[in-house]
């Protein structure tokens, strides 16, 4: 692991940082300056010319890496990414509850749990580092980006361990609601059990016939609205995209799902169909005082998109 970093915190994300190898006796290093082993190294979507001339690259002790520096082994070299010019992602994102411990936040659609891709400042725990002046705070969980609900997140780096075991363990009651076609057949109680896996470099995942289950989702029907139903679910794994397959394979597909059942191909800025899947509960036995803990998300199914929520305060 590297020193501590030189730089400080950039909408609330650390550095990054690279370092170079250390030296075989055997071999002599390809590279004679540190400019040429940055252009070789650093990854091709950054931009090393612009950041070298800017003098952004620094050394452990902050001194800008000058382009003809001499190369050496084994040197922490610290820089900011540039980042591009991200929409805001519409909706509220409220706090639920926030002690010294944890801070449970309620979030919307199009909001990535944390930077991921395109998704960088417009990402939870980028916004709430900045908002609560939190520079530690960390999600113990992952919503997918287009699910709105609920998500913990820790206050600072001692407390990390004791709730993320909690999610390792299976310990945390999450339940979700899901508005989706209603279906006869499912107004008793139905555990799905199978084995998902993500497809890759698709973004989707699949259910794999015959192979070990390692997927479970409890689905009851909470409420019947003329033709869909608001679907109560239960996971006790987490799988990818878990519930949206689950239903899925059950007749049901959620409302404006744009991946299941076919790829829309609907572009990462467009706001205008939130997906309607809400995580909706959490309930645990904190591990640090052995309280019982139940938060509920505000919001309601429909969910709805940003310009009517603004009209009609919902």
């Amino acid at each position: 692991m590297p020193p501590r970093s030189p730089l400080p915190p950039r909408h609330g994300l650390s550095a990054a940082w690279v370092c170079t190898p250390h030296r075989d006796p055997a071999r002599p290093a390809p590279w004679s300056t540190m400019g040429e082993w940055l252009r070789d190294h650093v990854d091709a979507r950054v931009d090393v010319e612009g950041l070298l001339a800017g003098r952004r690259f620094v050394y452990a002790d902050a001194r800008p890496v000058e382009d003809h520096d001499a190369y050496a082994a084994h040197v922490f070299v610290w820089f900011h990414r540039d980042l591009r010019e991200e929409p805001v992602v519409p909706g509220e994102l409220t706090v639920v509850h926030r002690d010294e411990r944890v801070v449970v936040v309620d979030k919307p659609a199009f909001l990535s749990t944390v930077p991921r891709g395109r998704h960088v400042t417009q990402s939870l725990v980028v916004r709430l580092r900045d908002e609560l002046g939190l520079p530690e705070l960390t999600p113990m969980h992952r919503l997918d980006r287009v699910t709105s609900g609920l998500v913990l997140c820790a206050t600072e780096r001692p407390w990390r361990a004791a709730y993320q075991s909690m999610f390792a363990r299976g310990t945390v009651g999450k339940t979700y609601r899901a508005l989706a076609p209603w279906r006869a057949e499912l107004d008793e109680p139905t555990t799905v059990r199978n084995h998902i896996a993500p497809i890759p470099r698709t973004g989707r995942a699949e259910v794999l016939p015959g192979a070990p289950v390692n997927a479970e989702t409890l689905v009851e029907v909470e409420e019947r609205r003329d033709d869909l139903a608001v679907y109560r679910l239960t996971p006790t794994t987490g799988r990818t995209h878990q519930l949206r397959l689950h239903l899925l394979g059950l007749g049901a597909p959620i409302v404006d799902d744009p991946l299941y059942p076919v790829d829309l191909e609907v572009d990462v800025d467009d706001f205008s169909r939130p997906l309607q899947l809400l995580a909706s509960e959490l309930e645990y036995a904190d591990p640090v005082d052995g309280g019982v803990r139940r938060f509920v998300s505000p919001r309601r199914l429909p969910l709805v998109a940003a310009a009517q929520w603004s009209r009609d305060g919902c």
